[in-house]
């Protein structure tokens, strides 16, 4: 079998892996969200559809957090199946260096980093953006099924609305609405409304209808006569409105030319989305080089992997502290670079360990 077709047969192995184990990860933390997303539609009486769609939306960033563990347990798992098979020390025997041995992994690292860069970059902040329109959506839908006729209706406890109909064109008929705010009592009447959206949220306009203002139990009842008079009625609804836009919402595109954002924020979000699709790649690296190290023993290479986790926990750890440092520290922003850097300079040493004569003996549990 030649080099290439070794690569090749090495790097189909991993896709196969890689695919199972990132659809494993993806079905338990999508079960978990969606248990607490359905609890929370149903009650507001969504459909189903409303739901899957919902949830769909929620994939992108599900899959790039899964991503580099399901890339980092592939790569270990296919490595281990190497070496219980033999095929590591036929291969070691005919001469591959560890850094031969390490080129499919290398190539399957690089795809899984394309994957979660278009993830980071594009997928997850429209994704996240959609879903903000859907729950603004879905929210005035929940409004308009307050307005049921010839019924009181307690939107609130301090709010209670009366309509006496709908008709066919959506015009609500003969409007009654009781509000208490602090001490006060307002109570709107109306012949028609409509129920309208707007970027703050849904909003019910009065047509032809009268106010009437107690301040309290003793003082006069103060009325005022209108022709059009607008309620914000997304302040009934539990769901407010939604937040202005963040440079989490914009797609690495947009958020290039976007205004209106600190020149910081845009340049943090661009590093750290950077920084999460080179992660795939480390992970890969850092597992396998580390595997390598201990040479391919009959017993297994299991406290190697345990070694490997170690690893990868201590590079996430290094991430939060370099996140953390910049947020404080702006000009060193320069330092979300030392996580990859970490892995990088690790994953080497190991690799230069193995091939070289003049390495240490290796770690116990490793070739006899």
């Amino acid at each position: 079998m030649t080099v290439s077709r070794i690569n090749r047969y090495i790097l189909q192995q991993l896709l196969i892996m890689f695919g199972f184990f990132a659809l494993v990860l993806v079905l338990i933390y999508w079960i978990n969200r969606a248990v607490r997303l359905f609890d929370q539609l149903i009650a507001d009486g969504q459909s189903a559809w409303v739901f899957l769609e919902f949830t769909a939306l929620t994939i992108p960033a599900i899959l790039s957090t899964i991503l580099p563990i399901a890339a980092f347990a592939a790569a270990v798992y296919q490595f281990n199946r190497l070496s219980n098979d033999s095929e590591l020390s036929i291969l070691q025997a005919t001469g591959h260096s560890g850094a031969r041995l390490l080129r499919p992994f290398f190539v399957f690292g690089v795809a899984v980093c394309v994957m979660q860069g278009v993830l980071q970059h594009v997928l997850v902040p429209t994704s996240l953006a959609t879903l903000k329109v859907r729950t603004v959506q879905t929210a005035e839908n929940a409004t308009a099924r307050l307005l049921q006729e010839g019924t009181f209706l307690n939107a609130t406890d301090d709010v209670k609305l009366f309509i006496e109909g709908v008709s066919a064109q959506g015009e609500l008929e003969n409007i009654f609405l009781h509000e208490r705010r602090d001490d006060r009592t307002i109570t709107y009447t109306a012949t028609r409304a409509f129920l309208v959206r707007s970027e703050t949220g849904p909003k019910l306009v009065l047509i032809d209808g009268l106010i009437q203002t107690q301040a309290d139990p003793q003082a006069a009842l103060t009325t005022t006569r209108f022709n059009d008079f607008v309620i914000d009625v997304s302040r009934f609804l539990s769901v407010g409105p939604v937040a202005p836009d963040r440079v989490e919402d914009l797609n690495s595109f947009a958020l290039a030319t976007a205004d209106g954002f600190e020149r910081f924020d845009v340049q943090l979000e661009w590093a750290v989305r950077t920084l999460s699709s080179l992660l795939p790649l480390v992970a890969v690296v850092l597992g396998v080089a580390t595997l390598m190290s201990g040479g391919f023993s009959r017993l297994g290479i299991w406290q190697y992997i345990l070694y490997a986790f170690v690893l990868l926990i201590v590079v996430k750890l290094i991430e939060g502290f370099a996140l953390d440092v910049v947020r404080s520290e702006r000009s060193q922003l320069w330092l979300l670079v030392f996580p990859v850097l970490f892995g990088a300079v690790v994953s080497f040493a190991l690799i230069l360990r193995r091939d070289k004569p003049w390495r240490t003996a290796p770690l116990s549990g490793g070739a006899a």
